[in-house]
């Protein structure tokens, strides 16, 4: 297989239907969206390994839900990784790139210490939760569920969410870590399958409570007979995978889903373009300040007589007269940005 041939996966999600076991999928690539996304930032390895993990559950996820604008990922937790949030944006028009945008805080001091003492990037989380929001426009009221961590990986967490607050059996694979090809620098790559059984008209789990960790849901707990026979052979199957099929390049999506999947009636759609973007602007900055009186723009102006806002997903610089800030203010729009 050619590099060309290989490379115009990149950057994708290709959906896909396992016509035989009732179960959907999406296969995701993300090479030069996880590139940008983390040259955002300069992150410890740790972090950046939790950062590409986020970005790729939320193009999967983010490409099987029917937005008309946004789909975030959100992971709070009291350990030194406070928090990991994601957006995802719809192409307005098909055949158009979705955009994603990632980012992380945490306390390095902390983090070093953790760190040393031996802690998987997960363990830095700590207790927290684990949420998915869907914001549909100004026009319609916003979604949110959450459910606790579990499961000691993030796709694990994913996992949960869908079996808890959906009902929806749900299963990640995922890879990612910086490789190099011949003649290339190095470089991130991330690619991962993601499997959910087709959601049923009235779902229900089988008794009182879940199997999981501390009374979650699993899969087990909701599907039973066929289904859940069927369920467990895709399974099966998806574990046969290693990374680099997962990552790529050399084994196209296509190829890894007639390998693994040939005997379920795989049948695959449009592939999804994907790439890095943010949504910030002068205007929105504008915006969330203007709830704030002429007082509390002063308490924000700095000793050179200027308002300042950066952007956390993507480093834009803004700067404002605080005189054309909040509900008092006295003169008219004047940004200064290096925004990108």
């Amino acid at each position: 297989m050619t590099d060309a041939t290989t490379r115009i996966w990149d950057d994708t999600v290709l959906p896909f239907q396992l016509d035989a076991s009732d179960i959907r999928g999406r296969i995701a690539r993300l090479d030069g969206v996880l590139e940008e996304v983390l040259a955002q930032h300069d992150y410890p390895p740790a972090i950046e390994a939790l950062v590409a993990e986020m970005a790729l559950l939320t193009a999967m996820i983010g490409q099987t839900v029917k937005l008309r604008w946004k789909l975030s990922l959100q992971v709070r937790g009291d350990g030194p990784a406070r928090l990991l949030a994601t957006d995802y944006y719809a192409p307005g028009d098909d055949g158009r790139a979705a955009r994603i945008r990632a980012w992380a805080s945490f306390d390095r001091d902390r983090l070093d210490e953790r760190m040393a003492a031996g802690a998987q990037p997960f363990d830095l989380i700590g207790k927290g939760y684990f949420a998915i929001l869907i914001d549909q426009g100004p026009d319609m009221a916003p979604y949110q569920g959450i459910t606790p961590l579990a499961g000691g990986s993030l796709s694990a967490c994913a996992q949960t969410y869908f079996a808890q607050s959906e009902q929806i059996p749900t299963r990640f694979a995922l890879a990612y870590g910086q490789s190099t090809m011949p003649g290339d620098n190095e470089r991130w790559r991330g690619g991962g399958v993601m499997l959910q059984h087709m959601p049923k008209a009235s779902p229900h789990a089988k008794g009182e409570g879940g199997s999981g960790e501390g009374g979650l849901l699993t899969p087990d707990d909701i599907l039973d007979g066929d289904e859940g026979e069927n369920w467990n052979r895709a399974n099966i199957l998806l574990d046969t995978t290693d990374e680099l099929e997962l990552i790529g390049p050399s084994v196209a999506p296509t190829d890894l889903l007639v390998r693994l999947f040939h005997e379920e009636g795989p049948r695959v759609f449009d592939p999804q373009p994907v790439r890095f973007g943010c949504s910030c602007s002068a205007d929105k900055v504008r915006q969330s300040l203007s709830i704030y009186s002429r007082k509390d723009i002063a308490h924000m102006t700095t000793d050179e007589g200027i308002v300042t806002a950066d952007c956390q997903f993507c480093g834009a610089h803004y700067e404002f007269d605080p005189a054309t800030l909040g509900f008092e203010a006295t003169e008219g729009p004047d940004v200064a940005s290096d925004g990108r």
